[in-house]
Parts: structure tokens; C-alpha cells; sequence
């Protein structure tokens, strides 16, 4: 398994899989293992996905310092895969908490970033806040209404949109962060818990992580192509929360799955799939850069390990 070394020594590891272009992927969590990601329901058939162990998660090393799992101090490990990867620029994508990350590498290293893209993401770096209204109604959709479990949920949804609600009422809505409750959902949000690092999560957004001003500041100088990704039923980055992250972007184009969750590869994989590969494919740095390569060491057969 590839591996490099952090600025500050941790040794990080990353994985590579599929073919083409490469796309670095920065998971969520946050501080999860990137295993979740897989292949993104087959985009690595058309992409070389390179897949970041966060310290402390999968086989990375976990740092002598907590500290430095801090979401701002995150980017710098980042910058060090880049320059591993011998890549000039690159296309990245963040899901959920990693598109914080994915945030704010691209504020401090712009010249570095060819094309964002930010599935379902969290807003923390940018500080954008999500009403207890715009959540419910995420939830409110017509497939939901009837389920078993639709009652109890949205409950415990409703006591966390009006601040109240403990541990166990947050895990009561894990539903709503799925296009569809069955049972690979509960296997995969029942997984979450063992690939979180629950020390890294709770430092990861810390005091001081974030600038939020000074990164929105950022965004409307970057001139690159951005693809925001939400799914119509995510009660994490409902609709609203999405379309106001695009529009922080002078070129930014919002995708939306009908039916989908915050892991819309899960829910319609050939849609993701389209959407993503498409946006990659078609959109056009407004810059003249390099275009970087796949280094022979990084290049993984389509079906490799992941």
C-alpha cells in the first residue's frame, strides 16, 4: 500500500484504484476511514480514484500530536499527497465533513486546484447554517412518510431542529441521511462507527479550524469549475444548504438526485457516476496548467483493491 510522510512525520497512507485521470477523494466522517468511498459506485471505471487515509484512520499512522488532527492543520497533509503524486494540479473531491478539507485546501492553495467537487458537503468552512425547517422537509419525502420507522424518526429529527435531543436521538435519525432505509443502510451506518476515529472527530472542527469569512473571500476569486452534488432527501445538506454553497462560486454547477441521500452513489450509482465523470470530462480549467499524470507506482486496474 502506497504510503508518505506528513510534514510533521506522521506516516499516511492512500489508495488507488480504476483508470484515467486521477481524482483525489477526501473522505468524510469526519475523520472516517476512507474505505466507505469504495470506488463511488463504479466512477472508478473511468477515473483513477485516489483515496486518502486520513491520520489516525485506515493505515495511517496516528500522529504523536491530537492536535494536528484539527481540520485546517489537515491540509497540508494534502498538499504533501500532492506533491507525492508528482501532480501540478488536481481535481478533488470532498464528501461530506471532507469537503471542509477539500474546502479549505482549495482557499490556501487555489493555483493547486484544477476542479472541486463537493458531494453532499458539510458547510462548517464556509459557515453556512442549515434551518431545523430546511432539515425536516428533507426529511418529509413521499417515500419516507410510510415507512415503519418514519414516526419515531422524524421525532427525534424535530427535538434536534429545535436544539434539544442527546447521542442516542441523533443515531434515532440515521435514516434521513439515506435515500433508502433498507437493510445495506443500517449495515453501512452501523460500520461508521468502528472506521470513525472518535478522538480525530472531536478535534477535527475545533476552535480555530475554520475562517469562514476568509474562505468564502477565497471562493469568489476562484475561477476554476466546481460541482456541488446534494441528494433531495439528505437531511444533513438538505437543498437550500447546497444551492447557497454553489452560489458562493463564480462557476459552480449544482447536480441534485431525486430520492437521493448524503451517499447518493448508494442510491442511483449510474447517476453519480454520469454526473461526476461528466463534469470532469467536459469542464474547462479557466487557466492554462498543467494537467499532471498518473504516476506508474499510483495506477491500479480498474477491479484492483480498493
Amino acid at each position: 500500500m502506497p504510503t508518505f510522510t506528513a510534514p510533521d512525520g506522521t506516516l499516511l497512507a492512500y489508495h488507488a484504484s480504476g483508470s484515467g485521470a486521477p481524482l483525489i477523494c477526501l473522505p468524510g466522517g469526519p475523520v472516517q476511514d476512507s474505505v466507505y468511498l469504495d470506488g463511488l459506485g463504479g466512477l472508478d471505471a473511468h477515473r483513477t480514484l485516489i483515496r486518502l487515509d486520513l491520520r489516525g484512520t485506515g493505515a495511517s499512522a496516528v500522529p504523536e500530536d491530537p492536535s494536528s488532527y484539527r481540520c485546517d492543520r489537515l491540509v497540508e497533509d494534502v498538499e504533501a499527497l500532492r506533491t507525492e503524486l508528482g501532480l501540478d494540479t488536481l481535481d478533488l473531491l470532498g464528501h461530506s465533513a471532507g469537503a471542509n478539507l477539500a474546502a479549505l485546501y482549495t482557499a490556501r492553495y487555489p493555483e493547486r486546484v484544477a476542479r472541486l467537487v463537493l458531494l453532499t458537503p458539510g458547510t462548517a468552512a464556509v459557515g453556512l447554517d442549515t434551518t431545523g425547517e430546511e432539515r425536516l422537509a428533507a426529511a418529509r419525502r413521499p417515500w419516507r412518510e410510510e415507512e415503519p420507522w418514519f414516526a419515531e424518526a422524524y421525532a427525534a429529527l424535530g427535538e434536534l431542529a429545535a436544539g434539544r435531543g442527546s447521542a442516542e436521538t441523533f443515531q434515532a435519525i440515521a435514516p434521513f441521511f439515506h435515500g433508502t432505509w433498507d437493510d445495506a443502510a443500517r449495515e453501512r451506518h452501523a460500520a461508521t462507527a468502528r472506521q470513525r476515529n472518535g478522538e480525530g472527530a472531536g478535534v477535527y472542527g475545533s476552535e480555530g479550524a475554520f475562517r469562514p469569512e476568509a474562505t468564502r473571500a477565497a471562493f469568489a476569486e476562484f475561477g476554476q469549475p466546481v460541482l456541488v452534488v446534494a441528494g433531495e432527501g439528505d437531511a444533513n445538506t438538505p437543498v437550500p444548504t447546497a444551492t447557497a454553497y454553489a452560489e458562493l462560486f463564480p462557476e459552480a454547477t449544482l447536480a441534485v438526485l431525486a430520492g437521493g441521500g448524503h451517499f447518493p452513489w448508494h442510491d442511483d450509482a449510474e447517476w453519480l457516476v454520469e454526473t461526476v465523470d461528466s463534469f470532469l470530462e467536459w469542464s474547462t480549467p479557466s487557466r492554462s496548467r498543467g494537467t499532471g499524470r498518473v504516476p506508474d507506482h499510483v495506477a491500479a486496474p480498474t477491479n484492483g483493491p480498493r
